[in-house]
């Protein structure tokens, strides 16, 4: 995963030998949430193509991923990863920052491994969640930066019964545009 991250990073800090597009008309952006890589361990990356000026279809995918910010505990063990598209609507802005919304949809495979009473109990974490993420995304030369938070419903009652059937997030994505 470390090795991933550092491309991911050289990626992004070396675009310099390629030819920049204006801001005003990308084609696409790659990002990392930034903040959840941090605080949680979980790498989520995302690529963002834009089809208007103020609308993309975003395709990330969450490695590590954790319910909400529930952390490991004592002999508690997340192995998840997930899925996320979503249909990006940016307003209330200029080239320089926009407010953005998204309906998206999510799928997250893996399980929750818990000792309870000196046995290993395991949650299957497969399940599907529908959701809205809003935030504010600026730009500075080719890259975009900025807050957001998302709320979204699972759809399995199994995960329903070990956590909450909603799902709150939050997080700062760093992204390049190019």
């Amino acid at each position: 995963m470390k090795k991933l991250l550092f491309a991911v990073t050289c990626f992004v800090f070396f675009q310099g030998n390629i030819r920049a597009q204006s801001l005003e008309d990308p084609k696409g952006e790659i990002r990392l949430n930034f903040l959840n890589t941090i605080v949680l361990g979980s790498v989520e990356l995302g690529y963002e193509k834009f089809l208007k000026p103020d609308q993309s279809l975003g395709l990330e995918v969450h490695l590590n991923d954790r319910f909400g910010y529930r952390t490991q505990g004592n002999g508690s063990n997340f192995s998840a990863t997930s899925f996320l598209a979503s249909y990006n609507f940016y307003f209330a802005g200029n080239n320089d920052g926009k407010v953005y919304i998204s309906p998206y949809f999510k799928y997250r495979i893996g399980e929750f491994t818990e000792v309870v009473n000196n046995a290993n109990v395991v949650t299957s974490l497969n399940s599907a969640y529908i959701g809205l993420i809003a935030g504010y995304r600026w730009n500075f030369n080719n890259f975009a930066f900025g807050p957001f938070g998302a709320i979204g419903r699972g759809l399995s009652q199994s995960v329903a019964d070990r956590f909450s059937i909603i799902e709150l997030k939050a997080g700062f994505n760093v992204g390049y545009r190019f």
